[in-house]
């Protein structure tokens, strides 16, 4: 058992029991015996019978200070929706989370029921349960869609002139809608501008400004001339990255291009950049990508598939003309 003192002022106790680790948190030193029956009551009041949903709100505030404010508001929205957040932990078994699993297949996409069983079985080996993973369903396989060079043009000459245009074109840069929203003139310094944070929703769905969604995430880029005294002329942008998607479907909608969401620009600009000959590392960097994978395996092989298909397709032509 450890007790420290908290820069508040107030003191942590801590102590593993069993490959769990129990954390209290009171506003006065502890003696010994206070500390171990503080962490004796945490211990006892989650016993087998308590019901999903306070061991999984437990769990939830256990993460808090850990996890993005986007996981916990996720984990949050799960939690509400589960038909089993009035079942005591050790009445989910298996075969229980595979009916649960089966339901839910109805109405949700395999990638959103694989959340919700990673979740609900997360909980549930953090009290200690035995429990195995059900079946899930097979994940559909999308083929990703990047937006062609000349809709983007149309797209950026369109937003031309309104408080639209420096988002926009931030997004061709590989920026996300959550960094763009959490810029300020301030992070432009002559022609680099600093991306070092991100405003997200919070559990409360309010907005908030936390670092970026990693490490690799924050970096610095070189903006062009003219982007750069627009941003001093006009600022960045001052509402929410909600807002931004809601205005690229208006213009989608007006210009008759097919709608694709603001995050799209990103990959936009990952193919763009691919296609002008810059390494993946290059593009990485430039984008704040974690890894270079996501470039291989999804954009460009998405542009060389389209590639390949329209060679295939003349190739047809030539077989059916000749």
């Amino acid at each position: 058992m450890t007790i420290d003192r908290l820069p508040s002022g107030s003191y942590r106790i801590r102590e593993m029991r069993n490959g769990k680790v129990y954390k209290i948190t009171i506003d006065h030193k502890p003696t010994k015996t206070e500390a171990r029956d503080l962490i004796q009551s945490k211990v006892t009041s989650f016993s087998n019978s308590t019901l999903f949903y306070d061991a999984a709100d437990n769990y939830i505030k256990s993460k808090q200070n850990i996890l993005s404010p986007a996981t916990i508001r996720g984990y949050r929205t799960i939690l509400n929706n589960l038909t089993i957040k009035d079942v005591p932990i050790d009445k989910i078994t298996t075969p229980v989370l595979q009916s649960l699993v089966n339901d839910l297949a109805l109405t949700l996409s395999p990638k959103t029921i694989k959340n919700v069983n990673g979740f609900i079985v997360s909980v549930l080996k953090y009290y200690g349960a035995d429990v195995q993973s059900p079946r899930l369903p097979q994940r559909i396989k999308k083929e990703i869609y990047i937006p062609s060079e000349d809709d983007v043009k149309r797209i950026l000459n369109d937003v031309k002139g309104t408080k639209y245009e420096v988002p926009f074109t931030l997004a061709t840069l590989g920026l996300r809608r959550s960094e763009i929203c959490a810029l300020t003139k301030d992070d432009l310094k002559g022609n680099i501008l600093t991306i070092d944070k991100a405003l997200v929703e919070d559990e409360n769905k309010n907005w908030i400004v936390k670092t970026t969604k990693t490490t690799d995430s924050t970096r610095t880029i070189i903006v062009p001339d003219y982007l750069a005294d627009l941003i001093r002329e006009k600022g960045i942008y001052d509402s929410s990255p909600h807002s931004l998607y809601s205005k690229l479907k208006c213009v989608q909608d007006r210009l008759g291009i097919q709608r694709f969401a603001f995050h799209k620009l990103r990959h936009f600009f990952a193919s763009y950049m691919h296609n002008l000959g810059y390494s993946d590392k290059q593009i990485q960097e430039f984008g704040g990508w974690k890894t270079s994978d996501v470039l291989r395996n999804v954009y460009q092989h998405a542009m060389e598939m389209d590639k390949t298909k329209q060679s295939m397709a003349e190739d047809i032509k030539n077989l059916v003309t000749n």
